[in-house]
Parts: C-alpha cells; structure tokens; sequence
C-alpha cells in the first residue's frame, strides 16, 4: 500500500478502537487526546517503510515517509534499509530467496512493530515530556507526510518539519504533569501493526512471523493469494480503500466529539 493509504488508515484504526472502548468500557478521551492518539496512530503506520531508501544526495525514490525530513531522513532510511537486509542475510535460510535490498523485511515483522511500540514506551516512561515531546514531533511529521501528501510534496520537508515541530510543542504546554503517556507507545505500535495488515492485502505480503521459521523459509511473506490481492498504487487503493478509511475515521470521530462538542455549547449558553 501507499503512505497515504497507511497513514488513513492508522487513523481510522485509532478512532474505531476509541470509539469501541469509549462505548464498551466507558474509557472517554478529551479532544487532545483522540487528536494526539490518531495522529500517532498515522505517523506509526508509517514507520515500517523507512527501510525503503532511495537516492539520498539526489533526494529521490524512497517511500513517502523517507522524504519526510528531506535528505536526513533519506539517510535514516538508507541506514535502516542496509541494517535490514544484513539482518535477512545473516537469519535466511536454505529456500529464502537471495536479495538486494531490505525492504519489507526486519521492518515488516510483528516483532520489530511490537518492539518500537513498547520502545516509545520506556523511553518516555524513562525521560517524561521532553521525550514525550521528541516522540510527538517525530510522529507528527510522519502523519502530515502521509495524510496530507500533496501539500507536503508542494511545501517542501522544512515547512513540513516546522509544522510538526510546532504542533509538537503546542501539545506539549497543554499535557499535564510529567508522566510517560502510555498511550503513545500502544498508538505507534497500533499503527506499525495496522501497516503489516494493509501490505498483507498486496501481493508481496509481509514476513510477519519472523524470526519464527514457516517450512523451510525465515522470510516467508504472508498475505493474500494473487488472484485477489491488491496491486499497490491501483485505484482499488487509492479511490476504494482511501475513500472507506476516511469515512470510517470521519464516522468515528464525530460520535466521539459530538457528546463533547453538545455538552459545551450547553454550557455556554
């Protein structure tokens, strides 16, 4: 799948999820925290494909999350890439196929998404907001990366990195005390693992049981069969699919802000 349709649907997988325990357990978020959460949620779904790299001192190629910073996050996914590929290398066995590049590999494993998740959560567990802050930046810029992409392409990776640096800090002043947030870690993990499941429905697949041997192969993508797998970029995709996750994440939204929403407008007038 695109960068779009991963960040969409993060989003719609984070509003849904609020929805059934704002409904079903009577665990209610404020305003901010289903902003923050969603736009996590976005930014993590794409994570998995900064181990696509592309010509980092020419800034092309790549996926969409690598453009992000410009030419430093063309880089990072350069170095991920080349980690990932040594990691497929090292761990292939007999029957996986030789490659030359890493991507959907160590990246696109439930282990590695799960490992990031519970990672943002020490960190800012151990290092309180500033961590928090660092974390909120970095996701932030992923999610407008992906949820807006043509603005992004026409405004170009500063103003993208000044924008997130700018929401990052807004949301900062307005978090209370100095804890670790939990709920960051679960959304960027959430959207690591929502990733796999939308390359699962393409027809290359993800490895994601991996380092767990299946058959006689390490690296062993699972996913749909061909004949009703998704080609990546067709207009199942991008119309079809981007069309019912943003319905989705509208739909969910606005039961959860309207009781919101209708209980102030009481309380003004």
């Amino acid at each position: 799948m695109m960068g779009s349709s991963h960040a969409l649907s993060g989003a719609a997988v984070w509003l849904t999820g609020s929805l059934a325990l704002d409904q079903l357990a009577n665990f209610h978020q404020t305003p901010l925290q289903l902003t923050v959460g969603t736009a996590i949620c976005a930014g993590g779904a794409l994570v998995p494909d900064l181990d696509l790299s592309g010509r980092v001192t020419r800034g092309q190629g790549g996926a969409t999350v690598a453009h992000t910073f410009g030419v430093f996050s063309l880089f990072l996914a350069e170095c991920i890439e080349k980690f990932s590929l040594g990691v497929y290398k090292v761990t292939r066995m007999k029957h996986d196929p030789p490659r030359r590049n890493g991507h959907r590999t160590l990246t696109h494993t439930i282990v590695f998404n799960v490992g990031v998740g519970y990672g943002t959560l020490a960190l800012c567990n151990a290092y309180g907001k500033w961590a928090v802050m660092g974390v909120l930046f970095f996701a932030f810029a992923l999610a407008l990366r992906g949820l807006f992409e043509k603005w992004a392409e026409r405004a170009g990776w500063v103003i993208v990195t000044l924008a997130a640096a700018g929401a990052a800090f807004v949301v900062y002043e307005r978090l209370p005390g100095d804890r670790g947030y939990p709920l960051l870690g679960v959304a960027v993990g959430v959207g690591g693992l929502v990733h796999l499941l939308g390359d699962m429905i393409t027809r290359h697949g993800s490895p994601i049981f991996w380092p767990i041997p299946t058959g006689r192969r390490m690296w062993r993508c699972v996913g749909l069969p061909h004949s009703v797998a998704l080609t990546a970029g067709d207009k199942t995709e991008t119309v079809f699919l981007r069309t019912i996750f943003a319905t989705i994440a509208i739909f969910a939204g606005a039961v959860l802000l309207a009781p919101i929403l209708w209980q102030r407008l009481n309380i003004s007038l």
